[in-house]
């Protein structure tokens, strides 16, 4: 398992944190006694970790990004970076726990201002429809803060 994912993120620190995850997660399955495939079970805990810390990375380089072109007076300090990234990652791993339309119609009325109707007209749903994906996301965010 470490070898295979030093071999994907190219970083063996990395690699041996994933590994360990990977096994803690395994441990504390409730079914963890009765795998009858434990090597793919492990594979694909292991991509859905890998994945994760990609996504993650991305995430933190997009915000670095942004901080780069912030004039230094209006840049946050270190800790609020880190409380920053703490709930971008919190964010998009909610966003990716959603069905892909719900997601869809949460991002329009969020990041692009739509209304419900405007929404409803781009996806070609009813409003109601909107109306019932919106309180599923926002749902979702409330759980962010528990």
């Amino acid at each position: 398992m470490l070898g295979w994912l030093r071999r994907k993120l190219g970083c063996g620190d990395h690699a041996a944190d994933l590994t360990q995850d990977t096994f803690v997660q395994v441990m504390s399955a409730a079914h963890a006694q009765e795998m009858h495939e434990p090597r793919a079970y492990l594979t694909v805990i292991a991509k859905r970790l890998m994945f994760n810390f990609w996504r993650r990375r991305d995430l933190e380089q997009a915000y670095l990004d942004a901080l780069a072109v912030m004039p230094d007076e209006h840049a946050p300090s270190q800790e609020d970076r880190v409380i920053v990234l703490e709930a971008l990652t919190q964010v998009d791993l909610m966003l990716a726990s959603l069905p892909e339309k719900v997601k869809q119609v949460f991002l329009l009325n969020q990041l692009h201002e739509m209304t419900y109707a405007e929404i409803a007209v781009q996806l070609g749903m009813p409003v109601i429809t909107v109306r019932r994906y919106m309180k599923r996301a926002l749902q979702a965010c409330l759980q962010l803060e528990h």
